[in-house]
Order: structure tokens, then sequence, then C-alpha cells
């Protein structure tokens, strides 16, 4: 992610150089959009109302949770705890793609990746240990 806001922020500097954004309505206002423009009118308020009692969609609880395991991958050095940890960050995307409805995996094959996966990372752990 860090790559892509980089590329961002180098192609908006870019534009601001060439004066690319001279000519536009209101320059320097700030502009308001509704984040939840593509939600229906029906299920916004339910969505207000969860939003801020503190919840969030399934589907952002496990970018967040995506986002820790890939800190965390590039903190750990051991070959097998990386193992497990791209296990468990491979279940962890299998799943937000079936949020998404792209699951062209079914559910218990994921399941199965994902767990045979860990097993061999335990199985390099024990390996290397001997």
């Amino acid at each position: 992610m860090k790559l892509l806001d980089a590329l961002v922020e180098q192609r908006i500097n870019e534009a601001a150089a060439r004066g690319e954004f001279n000519n536009l309505h209101l320059p320097g206002v700030p502009l308001h959009f509704d984040d939840d423009v593509l939600v229906p009118e029906e299920v916004r308020v339910a969505n207000r109302i969860l939003k801020n009692a503190g919840f969030v969609p399934p589907a952002v609880e496990q970018l967040r949770a995506l986002c820790g395991l890939q800190e965390e991958l590039d903190r750990v050095t051991d070959p097998a705890a990386r193992c497990q940890l791209q296990a468990r960050m491979l279940a962890l995307d299998m799943a937000l793609e079936s949020l998404r409805g792209g699951g062209c995996v079914p559910h218990e094959y994921r399941r199965r990746i994902a767990e045979r996966l860990s097993e061999r990372a335990l199985s390099r752990a024990v390996l290397e240990t001997k």
C-alpha cells in the first residue's frame, strides 16, 4: 500500500506542477465526499449507527488483521514462522475475496489449503529444531 500511496502522491504533485489544478471551480476548498454513495438509502442509517457505536464491517476487520500480519511478516526472519504468517494471510485474503463476491474457490477448499500450509510450517519448524 505504501508504494501505491507514494505513486499517487507523485502523480498529484506532477499534475499540480503542470498547472492542471489551476482552473478548478473553488480552488483550495475541500471537497466533501459521502463515503456511502454506493450504499442503498435504506441501509445508510443502520450503517451509520453501527459505525458510531464502534462496529465495523467484517471486511474492514479482516483488512486491519491482514495489515497487522504483513507488518509482523516484515519483522520475522524465522522461515517456519514466516510460513505460518503467510498461511494466515492467505486464509484472510481468501476470506476477503469471498466477501467481495469473487469467491471462485470453495470455502472448504480454502480452509484445507490454509491448514496444509500451517502443517508444512510446523513440520519445517520441527525439522529445524533437530
